[in-house]
């Protein structure tokens, strides 16, 4: 079991690393001994009093952690992820590009296919052989589509949505300008409530040309962001069904560009379903949590 950090602890080691600019706070836990309360992660992702981050990085071998014992004969990691307020959250698109950028790093896996566990699932992720910096690839899994109107609305103007889920919850909404979107301090209001009982990440979309959109995000639990993985491949197969295609039908995969206010992303729908998010993933910084800050976070 794992056990809260004091003041005579050993100092917690951290990094620091975004995808796109979706940035996380990573902490190193492989044996899972450091308990992380939620005012403790809350604390590590404070943009002026702590490190800093859209959300945390948890990284455990899914052997040593209760929720992912049962997919350790398939992922020997776990991407145990948390939110900025630090809530529990299902999966991270661009978190799980930035997790294997760490594992590599670390030199705790090699070049080529890894597999990823998280609360969405088992992600396969693909990272080049000779290119410890380039983009990584990885398989998101399947888009569900459930059924039901959606409706968002920002500053008292409402539009319909697409529900769509990626091993999390996805609102998105097409509109002519992406300032329509508003500030994202606060989430926008969605109806009904009972379509996403426990929160939902809000998508913006504008149409850039053929095959290529951009967008803005409220993330559930971090507010806007600058990059959301599972948004943008939400967003890619919204604008795919909107546009009159499906991949399931015509036997051909469709490829969507999708620009974020931190860079861009490349997502693929493919016949069987599944979704590849390919983007890139950098580490920028580590170091050891000051031991009186760190006693002070976590009591």
């Amino acid at each position: 079991m794992s056990t809260s950090p004091t003041a005579s602890a050993a100092p917690i080691a951290f990094l620091k690393g975004h995808g796109t600019e979706n940035d996380f706070v990573i902490i190193p836990d492989p044996d899972n001994v450091i308990d992380l309360p939620a005012h403790a992660v809350a604390a590590l992702c404070d943009r002026r009093a702590g490190l800093g981050g859209d959300g945390l990085l948890h990284v455990v071998r899914s052997a040593a952690h209760p929720e992912a014992r049962d997919l350790a004969g398939e992922a020997e990691w776990f991407m145990d992820y948390r939110n900025a307020d630090g809530s529990v959250a299902e999966m991270c698109g661009n978190g799980v590009r930035v997790f294997a950028r760490y594992l590599r790093r670390a030199g705790l896996v090699e070049p080529g296919d890894l597999a990823v566990a998280t609360r969405g699932g088992v992600k396969k992720v693909h990272l080049a052989k000779g290119a410890d910096d380039g983009d990584i690839t990885v398989d998101m899994g399947r888009a569900a589509l459930p059924g039901g109107e959606v409706t968002v609305t920002v500053d008292g103007r409402a539009t319909t949505a697409r529900n769509v889920n990626m091993g999390n919850p996805h609102a998105v909404t097409f509109v002519e300008d992406l300032a329509l979107a508003g500030t994202l301090f606060a989430a926008p209001a969605v109806t009904p409530a009972t379509a996403y009982p426990d929160g939902v990440n809000v998508e913006f979309v504008v149409d850039r040309g053929p095959r290529h959109v951009a967008m803005r995000v409220h993330e559930r639990g971090s507010g806007e962001t600058r990059s959301c993985g599972t948004g943008a491949c939400a967003v890619a197969v919204a604008a795919a069904r909107r546009d009159g295609v499906d991949p399931a039908a015509t036997g051909e995969p469709v490829t969507y560009t999708v620009d974020l206010p931190g860079g861009r992303l490349i997502v693929t729908e493919r016949p069987d379903g599944g979704i590849e998010m390919t983007g890139p993933a950098v580490i920028v910084a580590e170091g050891h949590l000051e031991p009186a800050w760190q006693a002070t976070a976590f009591g």
